[in-house]
């Protein structure tokens, strides 16, 4: 059974940092995607950040130059390292792993979130 775990949220200061981890187990499938995103209080979910494992990156615009996604190698944690936090960085974290099984079927799975709140 494939389980994603995030860890590392809570409270921050405006300025400071954290970072999140996404354990991953039971992967059962060839990991094509890594992602990080978030959803905010009466917002729809966004993609932090996102590595392929061809090598493409994507960054939410909000975030380019503040976050950067590390352990994408498939058997480390997941991590989202975030720097120079704001406010509108408040929202709940998803650790996001996809692929495709032997069978050519698409595997998408979702960790449960992490609560990251940046205070003022």
């Amino acid at each position: 059974q494939v389980q994603l775990v995030e860890s590392g949220g809570g409270l921050a200061q405006v300025g400071g940092s954290l970072r999140l981890s996404c354990a991953r187990s039971g992967i059962d499938f060839a990991i094509s995607a890594m992602s990080w995103y978030r959803q905010a209080p009466g917002k729809q979910r966004e993609v932090v950040e996102s590595y392929s494992t061809h090598g493409d990156r994507n960054y939410g615009d909000s975030v380019k130059g503040r976050f950067t996604i590390s352990g994408d190698k498939g058997i480390d944690p997941l991590y989202l390292q975030m720097n120079s936090l704001r406010p509108e960085d408040t929202a709940v974290y998803y650790c996001h792993v996809e692929g495709r099984k032997l069978d050519g079927s698409r595997a998408v799975h979702w960790g449960q979130g992490t609560q990251v709140t940046v205070s003022s």
